[in-house]
Parts: C-alpha cells; sequence; structure tokens
C-alpha cells in the first residue's frame, strides 16, 4: 500500500498496513513509513 509520508514529502510504501473503519462508516488505511517510521493514514485505501 502506497501513501503519502508528511515527514519525507513523498509517496512511500505503507509498513505495517492495517484497514481501519472511521467514525463516520468509511474506510481507511493506517501504517508506518517503510523510511522513516513516521505514522502513515490513507483514507479510502483498500
Amino acid at each position: 500500500m502506497e501513501a503519502y509520508c508528511v515527514k519525507c514529502k513523498a509517496k512511500r510504501e505503507m509498513k505495517d498496513a492495517k484497514q481501519v473503519t472511521m467514525k463516520n462508516g468509511k474506510n481507511a488505511m493506517t501504517g508506518t513509513c517503510g523510511v522513516c517510521g513516521t505514522k502513515m493514514f490513507k483514507i479510502g485505501g483498500k
């Protein structure tokens, strides 16, 4: 899963990606950046 890393300021591969459901019922993915280890969040990820 690829997502935007705020710290690296680039699209990076998400490590340990997990699917979560937000309060409004939409799907999202959460994980960590494979390069710097910062938390990443992608709305609508599958």
